[in-house]
């Protein structure tokens, strides 16, 4: 079950049901009200498409009514939304009584650094202002991995502001279809009033220094009709004293300017969030940078460093790509999204499978070490791959290592190390004599398990994975290579 928030109403349900699909799960997607009938648009094209089996995914729009009153253990719950609303749901009877998995990504007082290296004029000045800005108006805001806490040195508070202040002058704001708008209005006129009850409660310890709570300026738009709100930077010079910018998230384009003297005070300071999505430090010394993630990392799900080495093919401070695991500790949930693979796992019951290596390789397909090996009849290089069968096993003839081998394969390679070399006085060491080149027993087995020039149905030697040289090969003596 996917209960989804409103600001991300078509991406929010396909990033999730592509992990579940590959898993081989139904899914259930409930999408926040206000903006559902985007959601509804797709959903509808996916099923006209017949893709999915019938019954594979299924929308609810609206109330979800006792939905989870139903619940049970094989099923999973996702909740992405606010940290208030997830608690609530994640201590649901039904959902504890059935200790039913609940992967929860909540909002979360993300923070922006500026490292002390970092002044007026460097590249890094210019991406800090310029990333503050994308992460405050981008979507109105309305993003859960939007900057909420700007953290800058003592000394810089005045110019940030300033910088800050020309930077968000040139953010036109009205009707997205128009060119020239670089952000829109909020999701509604409820939204827009909460907003702005959320800015009430920054400011009893903080003041506006950029925006207003009661005009904006807007383009091809009504700006009381279109729910429009301007930007709003906020300043507290007292951040240690002042729990509001820490715990009251107004989510929008809102975001408040700090001080703090010491990296040791700025690592506390992003702390104070008690967990978000991400941080980012934007900095060109690489031990400030390492100073900042090592302390930093246990509060947050995502560590961003920026400077002008990568900025450039950086998705930025608000962008997880999606190998990456998205969420975070404490307020933001304690959940993760994506992350590759490991996003499928969650909708898969895992279980410890005990038994012989080869009872195991038959139930599990896998091939386990020792397992007992089968007569393939015909040698595998001559199979298709659909005709091979797992735990398949040819045995080579045995072939004998000389040191003339050893001595050719040293001068062909250019690999004199001194355990090849023959005339090495082998006390001390461990090795008792000569010995043979991994990559030559290696190259020799290859001539082994090869039995002829004809063509056949492997077309190239992709690799070995986990290739490993545990014991020395001396010569003189014969091996042999299974292949399974």
């Amino acid at each position: 079950i996917h209960i989804n928030a409103f600001n991300f109403p078509v991406w929010g349900m396909l990033e999730k049901i592509a992990v579940n699909l590959l898993a081989g799960v139904p899914a259930i997607v409930k999408p926040a009200t206000v903006t559902c009938y985007l959601t509804e648009v797709v959903f509808r094209e996916i099923i006209a498409s017949g893709i999915l089996p019938e019954g594979a995914l299924q929308l609810l729009c609206g109330s979800a009514g006792d939905l989870l009153d139903h619940v049970h253990s094989q099923d999973v719950i996702t909740f992405t939304g606010s940290a208030t609303t997830g608690l609530l749901l994640k201590s649901h009877p039904r959902v504890l009584a059935e200790s039913v998995p609940f992967n929860m990504e909540a909002d979360s007082l993300n923070c922006m650094v500026l490292a002390p290296d970092v002044k007026p004029g460097d590249a890094e000045w210019d991406i800090f202002i310029k990333e503050v800005r994308k992460e405050m108006t981008t979507k109105a805001g309305q993003k859960c991995t939007a900057v909420r806490r700007i953290f800058v040195p003592v000394n810089r508070m005045e110019d940030v502001w300033k910088a800050m202040k020309t930077s968000l002058d040139q953010t036109t704001i009205g009707n997205p279809l128009n060119e020239k708008v670089r952000m829109g209005s909020l999701a509604g006129q409820q939204q827009r009033r909460e907003v702005k009850q959320q800015v009430q409660k920054l400011l009893a310890s903080s003041q506006i220094i950029y925006g207003s709570m009661d005009h904006v300026d807007v383009i091809d738009a009504n700006a009381e009709k279109g729910a429009f709100i301007s930007p709003l930077l906020l300043m507290n010079e007292h951040p240690f004293t002042s729990d509001e910018p820490h715990e009251v998230e107004a989510f929008g384009p809102v975001s408040t300017l700090m001080p703090y003297r010491t990296m040791e005070e700025v690592i506390e300071l992003s702390k104070k969030g008690k967990g978000s999505l991400c941080s980012t430090i934007v900095t060109a010394d690489d031990n400030l940078a390492r100073e900042y993630v090592l302390g930093a990392a246990t509060h947050h799900g995502r560590l961003l460093v920026l400077n002008k080495d990568c900025a450039k093919e950086s998705t930025g401070h608000g962008s997880p790509l999606p190998l990456l695991v998205h969420g975070g500790p404490g307020r933001a949930g304690g959940g993760e999204e994506m992350g590759g693979v490991r996003g499928v796992k969650h909708y898969m019951q895992r279980v410890a499978l005990q038994g012989s290596p080869t009872t195991i390789t038959a139930i599990t397909n896998v091939y386990q070490p020792h397992a007992e090996g089968k007569d393939p009849g015909t040698h595998p290089f001559r199979k298709y791959f659909e005709e091979l069968q797992i735990g398949d096993q040819l045995v080579t003839e045995k072939r004998l290592i000389t040191s003339e081998d050893i001595d050719r394969f040293a001068d062909l390679s250019g690999d004199h190390f001194y355990a090849h070399i023959k005339t090495t006085n082998f006390a001390d060491t461990m090795f008792e004599q000569q010995v043979a080149h991994g990559y030559l027993i290696m190259s020799i087995a290859a001539g082994l398990f090869v039995d002829g020039y004809e063509k056949n149905p492997v077309l190239l030697n992709y690799g070995i994975d986990e290739l490993r040289f545990t014991r020395p090969v001396y010569p003189v003596q014969r091996y042999m290579c299974v292949l399974r």
